[in-house]
């Protein structure tokens, strides 16, 4: 995908694609936790579905604090098999539970995204992994290596 393959961590299999989804791995809860996770891989074609900037903005709008302001995200730039990567974890209330296509979004507190947007030669690729706070931490070193596995595809 964008000239970017990757190899999913061990316990995590895709339940398919759709025409933006690459990949979709559901995730267990954890104990504690009611709701599972769900990592998503998307690409939405070169040039498409906006700059990274705007990308951490919507995604980070996403999620509001107890007081009902919005959450502050941690980003940073990182290097990954010399692919440009921005990344970002942000916790809290958050209202993309019934994703993009529901009438109203529902809301579930206590959620987290850790999120990656990698610059590959075809375009980006756009890695959202959403769920419990629990569940998240849990497997906060698998999405870790998703990441550190994105490489560019050999021709």
């Amino acid at each position: 995908v964008a000239g970017l393959k990757w190899t999913p961590p061990a316990g995590w299999k895709s339940s398919g694609t759709t025409a933006m989804r690459a990949a979709k791995y559901p995730v267990a809860p954890s104990p504690g936790d009611h709701d599972a996770a769900e990592c998503a891989v998307y690409f939405f074609g070169q040039g498409q579905r906006g700059d990274i900037q705007a990308n951490i903005d919507r995604w980070e709008g996403q999620f509001k604090t107890a007081a009902g302001r919005p959450a502050p995200a941690k980003v940073a730039k990182i290097t990954i098999h010399g692919l440009p990567v921005t990344t970002m974890d942000v916790s809290g209330e958050y209202s993309g539970v019934g994703g993009p296509l529901a009438a109203a979004p529902a809301k579930a507190t206590g959620y987290r995204l850790l999120g990656a947007i990698i610059e590959g030669p075809g375009g980006n690729i756009f890695i959202k992994f959403t769920g419990p706070a629990k569940t998240m931490a849990a497997n906060k070193p698998k999405f870790q290596q998703l990441l550190d596995s994105v490489q560019k595809a050999e021709k």
